[in-house]
């Protein structure tokens, strides 16, 4: 089906339905990298594990990224916009909100995830590559860690992280709620995607529900 269009603060952005066969056990929505599209590879596995346990999935591109811009928007900008999705697709009823939602996405996605946890209500989190320490480049100051980013997810909300062992961001820690699977590769999470689909399969269940 054709992608929905939903008004934001800040322009259109384009939310991606794929449904189970079945009638749903949840949602999945999940946010792109900030240079990137909802076409990456460890976002077509997570869609593919979640549809196989009758979760719907909504891969949510970001205003910008539908404007065609690369660059990606500010923070507050990219919250005001998934909050305005989530409650878009409540009010179509493409969400139910007496099933559990899990948002999450990589990279830039999984942030904004996690920054809106309470906003959005939701029953979990899946990062995917998340950037937890910026790269220091030449003759720059280090940028500041992340993690109070995975660290303002509501206790009792459990988080699931997905890390290549390689990725140049930095490897979170567990945490009590939080989860974190190593596996081979880098930041594209493109090495095992065997790995990645088996620690959303062992994950996912609880989240939703249906173990």
């Amino acid at each position: 089906m054709p992608p929905l269009t939903l008004d934001t603060p800040h322009g259109p952005a384009r939310v991606h339905l794929h449904r189970p066969d079945g009638p749903p056990t949840g949602a999945l929505l999940l946010g792109h990298g900030a240079g990137g599209g909802v076409a990456a590879p460890d976002l077509v596995a997570a869609t593919a594990v979640a549809n196989e346990l009758g979760a719907t999935v909504g891969l949510v591109e970001q205003p910008y990224r539908v404007a065609g811009r690369r660059n990606a928007a500010p923070a507050r900008q990219l919250d005001a916009a998934w909050e305005a999705v989530v409650a878009g697709l409540r009010e179509r009823g493409e969400l139910d909100p007496a099933l559990p939602l899990v948002a999450g996405g990589r990279s830039s996605g999984a942030r904004v995830a996690c920054r809106t946890a309470a906003a959005t209500g939701a029953a979990g989190i899946l990062c995917l590559a998340f950037p937890l320490q910026p790269p220091v480049r030449a003759g720059r100051e280090p940028r500041p860690s992340r993690l109070p980013e995975l660290e303002a997810v509501p206790a009792g909300v459990p988080v699931l992280i997905v890390q290549g062992v390689r990725d140049r961001f930095g490897m979170p820690e567990a945490a009590p709620g939080r989860e974190v699977v190593a596996i081979k590769g880098d930041h594209g999470l493109k090495s095992d995607r065997a790995a990645l689909r088996a620690a959303l399969a062992a994950w996912l269940p609880g989240v939703l529900g249906t173990r």
